[in-house]
């Protein structure tokens, strides 16, 4: 879904019709899934949208479903891009910062487009994502969390996966509770960055 790297040879007519093919599939779910919710979207919806064959759809998403999955990773790919564009700008960070930096960057990629996210959590639930594969954040966190075992800031018995999985669950808890609301009832970022406080520094005295 992005366009070809800087070096690589151009694509030939045939390929970016596919992609533009998929991309104009992509577009049009998203934006039908959020003016018509994700259930009462089908894939002649999605064709007639984007203006191609039900054919089409088929020879790039096997099922309904799989458009959910590309969400996930569109974000996770942008969550990436933001976080090596800033340790490119400001260099290293500890893992304190790191992790409230990608708090933030959730929350602002979350509130940027607020009613499409809320309408594809609920499509993210239903398609059974949270069971059959892990949203895009836990590798992110977990990858955080190993640099900073490395550094001596956290503890060197420490699990970085399982604090990774911690973070990701929190996170997405948060959010699944505040997509009850049309508009966010607060800044995201305040309760995400509160919450990772509590998960870093304990509550016991």
């Amino acid at each position: 879904m992005t366009t070809e790297a800087a070096g690589q040879a151009p694509l030939g007519r045939r390929e970016r019709h596919k992609r533009a093919a998929k991309l104009r599939l992509y577009t049009s779910a998203l934006e039908l899934f959020t003016e018509r919710g994700y259930e009462n979207t089908t894939v002649e919806d999605i064709t007639e949208r984007a203006d191609v064959g039900r054919g089409t759809f088929f020879n790039h998403f096997r099922r309904k479903e799989d458009l959910v999955s590309l969400w996930g990773e569109q974000r996770r790919d942008h969550l990436n891009e933001h976080l090596g564009r800033s340790r490119a700008d400001a260099g290293p960070a500890g893992v304190v910062d790191e992790l409230a930096y990608c708090m933030r960057a959730l929350a602002a990629m979350n509130e940027s487009e607020w009613a499409r996210t809320r309408t594809m959590l609920l499509a993210w639930v239903r398609a059974g994502r949270p069971v059959l594969e892990e949203p895009h954040a836990a590798d992110i966190f977990a990858d955080i969390v190993a640099a900073g075992i490395e550094r001596g800031e956290i503890a060197p018995d420490a699990d970085a996966r399982r604090i990774g999985n911690l973070l990701r669950d929190a996170y997405l808890g948060t959010l699944y509770r505040w997509a009850q609301f049309e508009e966010p009832p607060g800044p995201l970022a305040d309760e995400l960055i509160a919450i990772l406080g509590i998960i870093l520094h304990g509550v016991l005295r």
